[in-house]
């Protein structure tokens, strides 16, 4: 694996979780719902990395982006639909 693509792996790791650990706990439903389509674009590159994966290490890593990515994804879906229920008029 080349150095620089585990560099930037490493740093996306820092800096990804810099950034979530700013957001307040009142903000973080309202994102998570709008994030969604990032978690599918992390899904989608999981199964690339998945399928040009040529040794071990690369189908493991891709392995457990796709599983991480499903996890947000329907994760995600689950709680913006509990947000939006909240909304809405009963009878």
């Amino acid at each position: 694996m080349d150095t620089n693509v585990l560099f930037i792996f490493i740093l996306s790791i820092f800096i990804g979780f810099e950034v979530i650990s700013k957001v307040p706990s009142m903000l973080h439903t309202p994102l998570m719902s709008g994030t969604n389509a990032i978690h599918g674009i992390i899904l989608l590159g999981g199964m690339l990395a998945l399928a040009a994966a040529e040794n071990t290490l690369t189908t493991v890593l891709g392995f457990v982006a796709v599983v991480f990515g499903s996890a947000n994804v329907f994760g995600g879906f689950m709680v913006t639909d509990r947000m939006l229920q909240m909304f809405k008029r009963r009878k």
